[in-house]
């Protein structure tokens, strides 16, 4: 199954991220484990930020931003809290690869955001997690300057009552676009 279809299947498109098309793989590792397009994972085992891989066709010297947001906050039923910033990082280098595909890592990141591992609450059921990898829309190989969101919650936006607000509306005021997802579940 391609990465939209579980995107489309796990309502990751729509709910946090407009439909587009994937240019490049996301790998996120942790020593007990990896993202796998809607695999469960133990909070205990996602305690130390990821390593994380891009692979496929890129700009070699884009600027690669990777985000970690939780739409379930503090439930799926209930997302209140909607969506939850677990992470924003830069510093992508290439680790390999040739002309047709290159291999990208996060090396030493920039964290906009600090890496806040997921803590799903207890009796809140499945929580997805998921990693979005964003470049500039305009293809910049410059240094960005990122916003930092105020808080965690809604990504730092104002929202009414029952709206939620995340990854989409903070990209969008960045000038970033996806070019890969990836995505886990996790619970208590």
């Amino acid at each position: 199954m391609l990465t939209v279809d579980r995107l489309k299947d796990a309502e990751i498109i729509p709910t946090v991220i407009d439909d587009f098309v994937p240019s490049m793989f996301l790998e996120a590792r942790w020593s007990s484990g990896q993202a796998a397009l809607g695999n469960t994972l133990e909070p205990k085992k996602l305690e130390d930020a990821p390593s994380v891989f891009l692979s496929g066709h890129g700009n070699r010297d884009a600027q690669f931003v990777i985000t970690l947001t939780d739409p379930d906050a503090p439930s799926r039923k209930n997302p209140k809290w909607s969506e939850f910033c677990h992470w924003i990082a830069t510093g992508i280098e290439i680790s390999g690869g040739d002309a047709d595909s290159l291999t990208f890592r996060l090396a030493k990141s920039s964290e906009v955001m600090p890496y806040k591992p997921p803590g799903p609450p207890e009796g809140t059921g499945k929580h997805r997690y998921v990693f979005l990898a964003l470049v500039p829309q305009n293809g910049t190989t410059e240094k960005l300057h990122l916003s930092k969101p105020s808080d965690r919650q809604h990504w730092g936006y104002c929202t009414d009552e029952g709206e939620t607000r995340g990854v989409r509306e903070w990209a969008k005021e960045n000038g970033l676009t996806p070019v890969a997802a990836n995505f886990i579940y996790a619970k208590h």
